[in-house]
C-alpha cells in the first residue's frame, strides 16, 4: 500500500446478520486512475461502494479515503467524492438546471457559484440544450449524464460509480464511455463497478474480480487476460442438448475446454489450428468462431460461471 492512495482497504468485511457480503478483501486505488469492480450481481460490488462512499460502516478491517478514516471521517470524505448511484434518483419535475443547481447547495456551494457549475457541467454533459426542459421524458441516457454532471457538482476529488450503463442502448453507453474518458483526462479517479467485462476492458486502468464477497484477481485488464486465459477462443456449437458429450471428442485439441449449456468453448493460442483439428476429427459444429479472449473468459476460468449469471 501507498501513502498516496486515494483509497487504501485493507481486510475489509462488511456482514449483514450472519451473511458476509465483502469478506476480507485488500484494494488500493491510485490517484488519477480509473478503478474497477468486476463481477456477477451479489459478488460483493455495491456493498464495497456503499463502505467507500461511507454511507455504510465496514464491519471489520480498514478503510482510508482520502487520507482519512471512513469510520470517523465520513461526513469530511462525503463532501469530497461524487456519487452516481445504480439508480438514477433524479427529481424528475424539476429542469435539468434545478436538478443541479438543488444538489449543489446541499454542499453549500453559493448560488452563483452552483450556476456556474451548473453551466459548465450541462455543456459537459451534451445537456446544455435541455437545460430548461424537465426531467421526466428524458432518455435513459441523457438521464445518465444529467446523474454524472449532479455529482460533479462540487469538484470531487473522486467519483464513485455504481454500474453507469445498466439499461442503456449500445449508443448511449459509448456516449457516456466518452464522457468519463473526459474525466479521467482530467485527473479525476474514477471508481466504478460493472458486470459488463466489455465496459470493463474499455475504462479501467486496473480492476479486481469480485466473487462471493472476496477478491479473486487483480490487475489490469490486459494482464488479467494474459495470466488467466489463452490468447484466442474457439466457440464451437452443436446440435445437441448437452455438450459434455462433444467435449470429450475434442479432448487435447486445447489448453482448456468449458462447457456452457449452449456451446463449447477451446482455449488455445490458435484457434484456426484447433478449428482445423476439430474437422478433422470428423465434427461438424453449427456453428465456430474464433476470437481473442475476454474478460469473462477470465471470470469463467476463475469462478466457473459466466458475468451474467
Amino acid at each position: 500500500m501507498t501513502s498516496s492512495a486515494m483509497i487504501r482497504a485493507e481486510g475489509l468485511v462488511k456482514t449483514f446478520g450472519d451473511f458476509t457480503a465483502v469478506d476480507g478483501i485488500d484494494v488500493e486505488v491510485r490517484p488519477g486512475e480509473a478503478f474497477g469492480f468486476l463481477g456477477p450481481n451479489g459478488a460483493g460490488k455495491s456493498s464495497t461502494m456503499r463502505m467507500i462512499g461511507c454511507v455504510s460502516p465496514p464491519s471489520a478491517g480498514t478503510l482510508e479515503i482520502l487520507g482519512m478514516d471512513a469510520r470517523t471521517q465520513g461526513a469530511q470524505i462525503r463532501a469530497r467524492l461524487g456519487v452516481v448511484p445504480q439508480k438514477d434518483t433524479l427529481d424528475e419535475e424539476l429542469t435539468v438546471e434545478e436538478n443541479i443547481w438543488v444538489y449543489g447547495r446541499y454542499f453549500g456551494l453559493s448560488r452563483r457559484l452552483v450556476r456556474e457549475r451548473a453551466e459548465e457541467l450541462l455543456d459537459f454533459a451534451q445537456l446544455t440544450g435541455r437545460a430548461k426542459s424537465v426531467v421526466e421524458p428524458l432518455s435513459g441516457g441523457m438521464k445518465r449524464r444529467l446523474t454524472i454532471a449532479r455529482a460533479l457538482v462540487n469538484s470531487p476529488s473522486v467519483l464513485l460509480l455504481d454500474e453507469p450503463t445498466t439499461g442503456l442502448d449500445p449508443q448511449a453507453r459509448h456516449v457516456l464511455w466518452d464522457r468519463l474518458f473526459r474525466l479521467k483526462r482530467e485527473g479525476v479517479t474514477l471508481v466504478l463497478t460493472t458486470h459488463y467485462m466489455d465496459e470493463a476492458e474499455q475504462l479501467c486502468d486496473r480492476l479486481v474480480v469480485m466473487d462471493q464477497g472476496r477478491v479473486v484477481a487483480e490487475g489490469s485488464p490486459r494482464s488479467l487476460i494474459e495470466q488467466h486465459s489463452t490468447r484466442e477462443v474457439l466457440e464451437l456449437r452443436f446440435d445437441v442438448a448437452d455438450h459434455q458429450p462433444v467435449a470429450e471428442k475434442v479432448h487435447g485439441v486445447a489448453e482448456r475446454v468449458e462447457v456452457l449449456p449452449d456451446r463449447l468453448l477451446l482455449y488455445t493460442a490458435d484457434g484456426e489450428s484447433a478449428q482445423a483439428e476439430v474437422t478433422r476429427r470428423g465434427l461438424d459444429p453449427l456453428s465456430a468462431l474464433v476470437r481473442r479472449s475476454t474478460l469473462e473468459d477470465v471470470f469463467l476460468h476463475l469462478t466457473g460461471r459466466t458475468l451474467v449469471d
